[in-house]
C-alpha cells in the first residue's frame, strides 16, 4: 500500500483535503470498512489522553522591579508556595507537586492536600491575581531585598509549561493486599483487593499507539494543555526495554516524554490542580499526539485496541513502597475499562485516575484543529531510545557514608 510524508500531509491540510480521524473513529472505521480500505482513506489520526502528571511545572519570568531586585539565592513564593528562585534575577520555576510551607502535609493522617503547584498553575492559567512574596539579599547592581506584589499571567513575560515526564506508556495497575486502607498517587486503594486503580488512556493514549516511537520524537507538535506545544526530549524515567507483546506493545511502564509550550495559550479545563488524599498535590494534564499514517507499519501499531495493551497488577501495601519488583498477573484494558478485573479468584472493581471522556475531547479538538488548517504536522528531529538501545531506568544505589 502506499506510503506517505508528513510534507505531502501538510500541503492536504493547506488545501483543506485532509483526512484525519480519532483512534477511535479509526477502529470504528476498520470494524465497517476493513484494514486496507481504512488505512487508504485516512492521513492523520489523533491520539490523547489526561490524567494526573506530577512531574510537571512552569518556568517564568516577571520583569525587572525598579529599584531592581535580585530573586536568585533567595526565597520565592507564589499564591504561598514556593518557587525554586536558583536561576537567574527574575526567572522562577514552580513544581506542580509543590506545597505551602506552613502546610498541614500528613501531620493529620490521611491529609487532604487542598492547595499546592497543581492549583497555582491552574490559577494563573484561569487569569487570577496571585501574590508574588520575594526575600532575598542586596546586591550592588540589585539592591532591593524585599518584594510583595499582585501577578498576572497576562503582565508576565514568558510563562511556559515544562513537563519533565508526561504520557507515561502502560503503567501498574494498584491493589491493596494489606488489611487497612493506604493512599497512594494511584488513589485510595481500599484493604484485601477492595479495588484497582489504574491510569492510562489505553487505546487511545498516544505512546501506546506509537510503541516504537517511530512518529513521536524530540519536535513532534502537539496538542497541550489547550494549546499547541512540542516534545522537548524523551521524558525521565524513560524505560524501552521492558517486556513488549508480540506486536511491540510494552506490558508495563516504559517510555516517557518531556513537553514544553506557552503557558498563556493554554486553558483551565486542560489543565487542573488536583489533590490526591494522603499522597500530595499534582497536575492534571491534557495532551493530544497527531499520528501521520506514513506507512502501513505505523498503521498497524496506531490501530491496536484495549483488549491487546496488558498492564501488570501491583501490591502498593508492600511490593511497591520497598522496590519488590512482584507482578501479581496481568490483565488488558478491555478488562479494566469492563469495571471489574479477577485476581486471585476475587472480582475487583476497578477505576481510572485518567479520564477517557476529556481524552477523547482533546483527540476531537485536535481533530479539528487540523481539519481547519489550524494546525500543521512536524517531523521529528531526533528518536526517543527504543527497545534495543539498551537505555533503561536506573534505581538509586545508596552509598554507606
Amino acid at each position: 500500500m502506499k506510503s506517505r510524508t508528513i510534507e505531502e500531509i501538510n500541503g492536504k491540510i493547506k488545501e483543506g483535503k485532509v483526512a484525519v480521524v480519532t483512534k477511535e473513529e479509526l477502529l470504528s472505521l476498520i470494524e465497517d470498512k476493513g484494514y486496507e480500505e481504512a488505512y487508504k482513506s485516512v492521513d492523520v489520526v489523533t491520539t490523547a489522553t489526561f490524567g494526573p502528571m506530577c512531574s510537571s511545572g512552569i518556568y517564568f519570568n516577571t520583569g525587572h522591579t525598579s529599584p531592581k531586585i535580585k530573586f536568585g539565592g533567595g526565597k520565592v513564593c507564589l499564591g504561598g508556595v514556593p518557587c525554586y528562585a536558583g536561576f537567574a534575577a527574575v526567572d522562577l520555576f514552580l513544581g506542580a507537586s509543590g506545597l505551602p510551607d506552613n502546610g498541614p502535609r500528613n501531620s493529620v493522617y490521611p491529609g487532604s492536600f487542598s492547595y499546592g503547584g497543581g492549583h497555582i498553575i491552574e490559577k494563573l492559567v484561569r487569569g487570577e491575581d496571585l501574590l508574588l512574596e520575594v526575600s532575598t539579599y542586596g546586591t550592588d547592581c540589585y539592591p532591593r531585598k524585599e518584594l510583595k506584589t499582585y501577578i498576572n499571567i497576562k503582565g508576565l513575560n514568558e510563562v511556559n509549561l515544562f513537563n519533565i515526564r508526561n504520557a507515561y506508556q502502560n503503567y501498574n495497575v494498584a491493589v491493596n493486599l494489606s488489611d487497612k486502607p493506604i493512599y497512594t498517587y494511584m488513589g485510595i486503594l481500599k484493604p484485601r483487593l477492595g479495588n484497582a486503580s489504574f491510569s492510562s488512556a489505553g487505546s487511545l493514549s498516544p505512546l501506546l499507539c506509537d510503541p516504537n516511537y517511530r512518529v513521536i520524537g524530540i519536535g513532534t507538535k502537539i496538542f497541550l494543555g489547550g494549546g499547541e506545544g512540542f516534545v522537548s526530549w524523551w521524558g525521565t524515567q524513560h524505560n524501552p526495554g521492558v517486556f513488549r507483546t508480540e506486536k511491540g506493545i510494552p506490558k508495563s511502564a516504559s517510555g516517557t516524554m518531556a513537553v514544553i509550550g506557552d503557558l498563556k495559550q493554554m486553558a483551565p479545563e486542560f489543565l487542573i490542580g488536583t489533590s490526591m488524599t494522603g499522597y500530595g498535590v499534582s497536575l492534571s494534564v491534557g495532551i493530544g499526539v497527531p499520528l501521520p499514517l506514513l506507512n502501513e507499519g505505523i498503521f498497524e501499531q496506531v490501530s491496536v485496541k484495549d483488549e491487546d495493551i496488558f498492564a501488570q497488577v501491583v501490591d502498593y501495601s508492600h511490593d511497591y513502597p520497598l522496590g519488590i519488583g512482584r507482578s501479581l498477573g496481568e490483565v488488558n484494558y478491555k478488562q479494566l475499562r469492563s469495571g471489574k478485573i479477577e485476581l486471585k479468584g476475587k472480582v475487583i472493581p476497578t477505576g481510572s485516575l485518567s479520564s477517557l471522556r476529556k481524552a477523547l475531547i482533546i483527540a476531537k479538538t485536535l481533530k479539528g484543529w487540523i481539519q481547519e488548517g489550524k494546525f500543521f504536522l512536524t517531523e521529528k528531529v531526533a528518536s526517543f531510545p527504543g527497545s534495543k538501545s539498551g537505555y533503561k531506568f536506573k534505581h538509586l544505589k545508596e552509598r554507606g557514608i
